[in-house]
């Protein structure tokens, strides 16, 4: 039986942190305590539910867990919950039964919005009304909770709600820690939960970081999460521009990820497949409104590698555009002026010259003399994969490509490469990109066997 793992995620900023107090600090801390404790208490309250997004499942996990359907019961599979979520599919088709489904949805994750409930049983209490003359502060601020268990598809739901109600205390007891650490004076700052995926077997870990604070002030807070996992100090696993993006969330640039996911890796007698580490965005010709068809495809596998390094946390400069990189190569004494808004090619030197004036990043150049001897440097791009991860530009002649990988048998000597195309001009269609072979795996044949080429090996900071 194939096992496989649903994850349930909170969303919501629906928690208000008010008192009224004076400029005494250690009243001030204790105010807010006792809010954060007032505030577990209602999460673990008979008022606490949970909704299942996008269907009529509701959940009273703290009422024996209580649920309507009434086909919904304690001992549910976490994994039938899908089954009366409503999908795209059946909503374009108008159907919106509240029925089972036949069909179970493919998605893992399942979201549920956290709530209380605002009314009570039995007689209300007499209001009562006091009026205190005193001078008091008044903070208010949302506290945005997001919380994520993973679960087998074994685990019923009144397992899963047992571990969120006992999540979602945590993080409230975790989100009071960064208040009263970071608080100065009058200043409260927002906490902000972040989840990180982490090595298997760690997988998805919370962690609540102060909102506002950047991250070169956290990196204490940061080496001390990777001592008590157990990380290197190589790589930026805590750093906020890793965090985990869920499947089912499109990120709102429109550049697709890492398309080359999607495909199947080639098989090779004793052969290992080596690919690029971590996310990057695809860069081709014709995006943002700039009409670079036939110049441009160096500059787009550059602009992928500095996605690739903005993505992983490595720098917070944002992926720079076609004249901003022909700006830095004057500005490094490279180009003349006149080269700002031309429409001349760029190559693999300029492009280590880019990477190391704009991201501060050093590169490794690759001479190959021929086409035909690429096929012998499958030792050479296997270590880089395995020791860097960062995506490789190699140009020769006229025409520029992105390696995202290599499949390579040491035994044999076989080699393919995993190539994403630049030169693609169309729109950000997945099935497209990969069954035209615009990212794909491509043999030593694909490279002019006469044609010199040169490869830039960016080489990560090895940095938390």
């Amino acid at each position: 039986v194939q096992q496989y793992e649903i994850v349930l995620s909170f969303k919501v900023s629906l928690f208000f942190l008010q008192f009224h107090e004076n400029k005494d600090i250690p009243l001030m801390h204790k105010v807010i305590s006792r809010t954060f404790g007032t505030l577990q208490s209602l999460v673990k309250s008979e008022a606490c539910v949970l909704t299942v997004c996008d269907s009529p499942v509701i959940i009273w996990p703290n009422r024996g867990v209580h649920a309507t359907p009434d086909e919904i019961t304690p001992n549910t599979l976490c994994e039938d919950l899908q089954q009366w979520i409503q999908t795209d599919e059946q909503e374009s088709t108008g159907k919106r039964s509240a029925r089972k489904k036949s069909k179970k949805s493919s998605s893992s994750i399942i979201n549920l919005r956290l709530m209380m409930e605002a009314t009570t049983t039995g007689p209300l209490p007499p209001p009562i009304l006091t009026r205190t003359i005193k001078k008091s502060h008044f903070f208010s601020t949302t506290l945005p909770m997001d919380c994520v268990i993973r679960t087998n598809c074994n685990d019923t739901i009144k397992d899963a709600c047992e571990r969120l109600v006992e999540a979602l205390s945590h993080q409230l007891c975790e989100m009071e820690k960064v208040i009263l650490q970071h608080m100065k004076g009058m200043t409260l700052l927002v906490p902000e939960p972040l989840h990180f995926l982490l090595p298997e077997p760690k997988g998805l870990v919370t962690v609540v970081y102060p909102a506002g604070v950047p991250d070169s002030q956290l990196e204490t807070q940061r080496r001390d999460l990777h001592q008590r996992f157990e990380l290197l100090d190589d790589w930026p696993y805590f750093r906020r521009a890793n965090a985990y993006h869920f499947p089912n969330e499109p990120y709102r640039d429109g550049y697709l990820r890492n398309p080359h996911l999607v495909l199947t890796h080639p098989t090779l007698d004793n052969g290992k497949v080596y690919l690029v580490q971590g996310i990057y965005s695809y860069h081709h010709y014709m995006q943002d409104h700039m009409d670079d068809n036939g110049w441009g495809c160096a500059y787009r596998s550059l602009q992928t590698i500095c996605s690739w390094f903005e993505q992983q946390g490595y720098t917070e400069r944002h992926v720079p555009t076609h004249k901003e990189i022909q700006q830095a190569l004057v500005d490094v004494g490279d180009k003349q002026k006149s080269f700002v808004g031309s429409r001349q090619w760029i190559g693999s030197i300029e492009v280590q010259a880019v990477l190391n004036q704009l991201l501060e990043v050093t590169s490794k150049i690759m001479f190959v003399s021929q086409g035909s001897e690429l096929a012998s440097k499958g030792r050479e791009l296997a270590n880089h994969f395995l020791t860097e991860g960062t995506p490789v530009m190699i140009g020769g002649g006229v025409l520029a490509h992105t390696i995202l990988g290599v499949a390579w048998s040491e035994t044999t000597g076989q080699i393919r490469y995993l190539i994403l195309d630049p030169h693609y001009t169309g729109a950000e269609d997945l099935q497209v990109i990969t069954d035209k072979g615009w990212c794909g795996w491509k043999g030593p044949d694909f490279w002019d066997q006469t044609a010199y080429y040169n490869l830039c090996l960016p080489q990560r900071p090895k940095t938390i």
